[in-house]
């Protein structure tokens, strides 16, 4: 215990991966200021970046005006269905509700399309410099990789670490990379583990990666806050930062060339890869990531063929110039209260279009495989993912206005937006539905009015043009998914891949369906998910499961409940109505009436094993795996889900790790400071226990992590027997 006596940081190697004295590189500070949303920063901004595609607006004018265009003759159209002989209150609203949308999925159509054409000309998603197949460039300048982690699996974030730092050795450009660790880590248990774990890592790549770790005491802002702490203290010293999330993977290839693009375009502050979702085990998360490996590419083709240099930021496998970050990215704090003021929880979107505020080109480049993710296992994980991903777009109502915005940015927010909103939009339409046809099955109708015609006013919804725009709109909501099947034909190895024709057409075909009866019930989530953020609920920062197998049956019935009853009662009033309702409705009637089995068997690993053994819902990443992607899968069964010890017990029984934990304790409280209860109330009870085990049951987890972040409080363990 010399290094809590002395305060002295004990070294633990000095190689280039080897853990450095200090665990941290000396401090290389840049200037984070905040800007205000509502004054333009202080600077020049250049227009149009250089980078920019030739033909931008005719580009946006094709795929905006087409979903204008092709929303016009659908309102036209629909017009007819309600209100072509007489006008209802109930028609017009259930019209409006239409045109917002049609809109929605109109604009997902045009892009699409133009996602197809760039796709299967093989003319689009590159750029920049960029060949994938060509040798790889020569770096110059340093980069960091950032990997935030908050209270996640240990080992199962330092097995992708590894995976990625081999695959970067493989490419012999290692030494122009230094990676961090960056926790918020708030388990006391975690954080020890988190040590643990860079231990073995620092071990396991010696010689070829400088890695470090760095835990932050308290988590101001979360992720955001997390990497802007990282900027303001090590942030001049390196060109380039790439940011990480707990489950992402990149190949060396992948970061050599997005690093070398970054420094080949002096103009360009962020270049987003496309993440595929890759390792699902339960049939959901392989739902996901055969929809996401599928249709994933021509939709990312179509949003970077449109966006250009006004592209977007989904917070990780993407590389950011620091300097540019720096001037431009650090987050202000929304007025008011929860959920909608405070910090910003989106921080992303935000981040990209402050940056083009700035004059710096945002670019998305899809073509370039090699960076990957995982989905969540369930339903139920994905909304409580959801959950919170709602309140962060929703809070973007407060910044889409900030001044010097380029109106791209904001349409990517307002879409953000539209994403959620969309749901109880949805709900209220087939509400509304219902209305309609009680009006025509119930109202009294005048046939003359008060005026005498020749022929009578005929007061019906028509069913025949009713019909005719139902195809029309499934027609455009899936077309697609058929896009991407014609795409898939032309693409050998993703063909290949995913089993051949047959078996990428069937599995299109179970993915539609499944994800099909599923949609009602996300739309009740997302409805259920903006209502208690308007409420003024806040969502919390949890951490998320990321292995199958946590949600029991009896779990999944008690929380889809409430959806079963909702589809019952639902079904019941529109088979009063009429059965041609009952019929149009079923589709979302058989989705919420199923919510417990299919809740259930979607996240059922044998399920979503039996139809991999089938050869559905196949993707090229697990018939054929590229290297790194098999080496973070061996690491995972070596690192990962492993119990995680208490940490007292564990720092007592490993002297090495004890030293490691001394050395990275934060500086010590000066005169003045804060005062932290938790910090004064575990020390009491440090003085007043027997021994050791009544420490452990004495402790709130909070406590313990504030002793555990003490010298003085690892003295008065180290004295308990």
């Amino acid at each position: 215990m010399d290094a809590v006596t002395h305060g002295e940081a004990p070294a633990l190697g000095g190689t280039p991966g080897g853990t450095p004295g200090g665990m941290l590189p000396p401090s290389s500070p840049l200037d984070m200021p905040v800007h205000s949303l509502s004054q333009l920063p202080p600077g020049e901004r250049p227009g149009t970046p250089v980078t920019q595609w030739s033909g931008i607006v005719a580009r946006r004018t094709v795929v905006l005006g087409g979903a204008l265009g092709l929303t016009g003759w659908a309102a036209y159209e629909m017009n007819l269905v309600f209100n072509a002989i007489s006008v209802s209150i109930a028609g017009v609203i259930m019209l409006a509700l239409f045109v917002v949308l049609f809109l929605w999925i109109a604009l997902a159509f045009t892009s699409a399309l133009a996602g197809f054409c760039s796709l299967v000309s093989r003319r689009g998603g590159l750029g920049l410099g960029i060949h994938p197949d060509g040798p790889l460039p020569t770096l110059v300048a340093r980069t960091a990789l950032l990997m935030p982690t908050y209270n996640e699996d240990p080992g199962r974030v330092m097995a992708g670490l590894r995976a990625i730092c081999d695959s970067l050795a493989a490419t012999g450009q290692a030494g122009v990379f230094d990676l961090f660790v960056l926790s918020d880590t708030t388990d006391p248990d975690v954080w020890v583990a988190e040590e643990e774990a860079y231990m073995a890592l620092c071990r396991a790549t010696e010689g070829t990666i400088r890695v470090y770790y760095r835990r932050r005491p308290h988590n101001i802002d979360r992720k955001a806050g997390n990497i802007a702490e990282w900027v303001r203290r090590f942030g001049a010293a390196y060109q380039q930062m790439i940011t990480l999330d707990a489950d992402s993977v990149m190949s060396g290839d992948t970061i050599v060339r997005l690093t070398a693009a970054m420094e080949g375009n002096p103009g360009v502050g962020l270049i987003q890869s496309l993440p595929v979702i890759v390792n699902g085990t339960t049939l959901f998360a392989r739902m996901q990531q055969f929809a996401g490996r599928v249709y994933g590419p021509l939709i990312a083709h179509g949003i970077a063929w449109w966006h250009g240099a006004e592209g977007n930021y989904w917070g990780h496998n993407a590389v950011i110039r620091t300097r540019a970050f720096a001037e431009q990215a650090a987050l202000p704090h929304l007025p008011g209260r929860k959920p909608f003021g405070g910090a910003i929880m989106s921080h992303d979107f935000v981040e990209a279009a402050l940056m083009r505020r700035g004059g710096w080109a945002i670019h998305m480049v899809p073509a370039l495989m090699g960076s990957y993710e995982e989905s969540p296992p369930s339903l139920t994980d994905i909304a409580i993912r959801d959950r919170r991903w709602c309140q962060g777009n929703l809070q973007h109502a407060k910044v889409v206005s900030a001044k010097g915005l380029h109106w791209i940015s904001r349409l990517h927010m307002l879409m953000g937006i539209g994403s959620y909103v969309t749901s109880p939009l949805w709900l209220v339409f087939l509400l509304a539905g219902i209305l309609v046809s009680l009006q025509s099955r119930f109202s009294r109708p005048e046939y003359f009015g008060d005026t005498k015609l020749l022929y009578p006013h005929w007061p019906h919804v028509d069913p025949v043009q009713a019909r005719f725009m139902f195809l029309c709109t499934m027609l455009i909501l899936l077309a697609p998914k058929m896009l991407a099947y014609v795409a898939l034909l032309f693409d050998g190895r993703l063909r290949r891949g995913c089993g051949g024709a047959a078996r990428a057409a069937l599995s299109i075909m179970v993915e539609t369906v499944l994800g099909g009866l599923v949609a009602p019930v996300a739309m009740l989530i997302q409805t259920m998910g903006v209502m208690s953020i308007l409420m003024g609920r806040d969502s919390g920062w949890n951490a998320q499961r990321r292995d199958d197998g946590g949600v029991s049956p009896l779990q999944n019935a008690r929380l889809y409940l409430g959806y079963t009853i909702f589809g019952v009662v639902l079904g019941v009033a529109a088979w009063v109505v009429s059965l041609s309702l009952f019929l149009w409705m079923l589709p979302v009637l058989l989705g919420l009436v199923l919510a417990i089995p299919l809740a259930i068997l979607t996240g059922s690993r044998v399920a979503g094993q039996d139809l991999r053994r089938a050869g559905l819902l196949l993707i090229p990443e697990e018939t054929s795996p590229p290297d790194v992607l098999a080496r973070a899968v061996r690491n995972l069964s070596d690192m990962a889900g492993r119990p995680i010890g208490d940490a007292l017990l564990v720092l007592r029984a490993h002297p090495a790790l004890l030293a490691l934990h001394c050395a990275m304790l934060p500086p010590p409280r000066h005169r003045g400071g804060a005062i932290d209860a938790n910090l004064l109330v575990g020390l009491v009870k440090l003085r007043e226990v027997p021994d050791l085990q009544a420490a452990r049951t004495t402790l709130s987890a909070r406590e313990k992590a504030a002793v555990l972040g003490n010298a003085e409080g690892l003295h008065l363990l180290e004295a308990l027997s």
